[in-house]
């Protein structure tokens, strides 16, 4: 895996050192379509290079970056806009028991969805992880899609400016950016994993405790003379 992660790390720098602005744009929007090429690596390395060479600007990579980013954005809500929701109502129904969900479950996501999708948009393209699929759900619920690109491209815009800045800073130890987002996609990855533990701890509470109100109120079988002495 670490030969992996080292080989596309390597290719990114190759293809934004050739291309430079296009390779930005073109990077990024794969790196919302596939998750493994890290953004914290692109912006970074992009930002040392306006510092090192001033072959490229400082608002120059933000656009290319912001510009591949909402790009690979577009492309999943689009995705999710033609799976629909009885795409996933259907695979929910079918489905869901096994994850401890049914229908009332995304009933209510689809609600909060309608209700703040904005900020969902927003501050999802912010966080490690959950840029990258915000996207569907957006498009599953049909959010407007003049709103979804406005907040698509605040969000995308503070990201990929925030990387820059920190690698144009650091320079040549630009590098040093990859342990600080890793500690916050790990702080991120352990309040998802919590946020699951505790949802299915009330699922299954919830399920156990109408078990046992339900035994408690079944009627006794005809015919058996125990029950009713």
């Amino acid at each position: 895996m670490a030969e992996l992660l080292d080989f596309i790390r390597t290719t990114i720098e190759q293809i934004i050192e050739a291309l430079g602005y296009p390779g930005i744009a073109l990077v990024m929007l794969i790196e919302n379509i596939f998750p493994p090429i890290p953004s914290e690596v692109v912006m970074p390395f992009a930002g040392f290079l306006v510092a090192d060479t001033g072959h490229l600007s400082f608002v120059g990579i933000v656009i290319a970056g912001t510009l591949g980013s909402v790009l690979g954005a577009i492309l999943l809500y689009w995705i999710g806009a033609w799976a629909d929701e009885i795409v996933v109502r259907r695979f929910v129904r079918r489905f869901g028991r096994y994850f401890l969900l049914d229908e009332g479950d995304l009933d209510r996501a689809l609600g909060l969805f309608a209700r703040h999708g904005e900020i969902i948009v927003f501050v999802g393209r912010v966080i490690p992880v959950v840029r990258s699929v915000i996207s569907i759900p957006a498009g599953m619920q049909r959010m407007s899609f003049g709103r979804f690109l406005v907040f698509t491209v605040l969000g995308s815009t503070v990201w990929t400016t925030a990387l820059s800045y920190a690698g144009y800073i650091l320079g040549e130890n630009w590098e040093h950016v990859l342990e600080f987002v890793d500690r916050y996609q790990f702080v991120t990855l352990i309040v998802i994993g919590i946020a699951v533990v505790v949802f299915v701890a009330l699922r299954l509470r919830s399920r156990l405790t109408g078990s046992e109100t339900g035994s408690l109120f079944r009627s006794p079988k005809k015919g058996s003379a125990s029950e009713w002495e």
